[in-house]
C-alpha cells in the first residue's frame, strides 16, 4: 500500500518556478488520500486564483504522483478555501520569503 508519507515526498519534488520552493513547504498541499487501491486523491491550492502556471503545477503535481511504483491513478483538486497565505507555509520559506 502507498502511504501518504510517500506521495508527500512525491510531491515535494514539484517546484513553484515563481518562488523556488517546493509545494509542499509552500503549504500549498492541503491534503493526501490514498485508498485502498491505491488510488490517490490530492486536494491542493494555488497562491493565487490567477496563478499563470496553474494548469501546469497540478500536471506536475499529478506526474509526481503517477511516478510511484503502484500508485493506480492520481486526481487533483484544486480548492480555494481557505485562501492560502503565507502563515501556512514552512519556517524555512517564510524566513526566505519574509526575511
Amino acid at each position: 500500500m502507498i502511504t501518504e508519507e510517500e506521495v508527500y515526498g512525491a510531491i515535494s519534488t514539484v517546484i513553484d518556478p515563481e518562488v523556488g520552493f517546493d509545494i509542499v513547504s509552500l503549504g500549498l498541499i492541503y491534503g493526501v488520500k490514498v485508498n485502498a487501491q491505491n488510488n490517490v486523491h490530492v486536494t491542493m491550492t494555488l497562491s493565487t486564483k490567477g496563478c499563470p502556471l496553474h494548469e501546469l503545477i497540478q500536471q506536475w503535481t499529478k506526474e509526481a504522483v503517477l511516478k510511484i511504483d503502484g500508485v493506480e491513478s492520481c486526481e487533483i483538486e484544486v480548492v480555494w478555501e481557505p485562501a492560502w497565505n503565507i502563515s501556512m507555509a514552512s519556517e524555512r520559506v517564510k524566513k526566505e520569503l519574509c526575511g
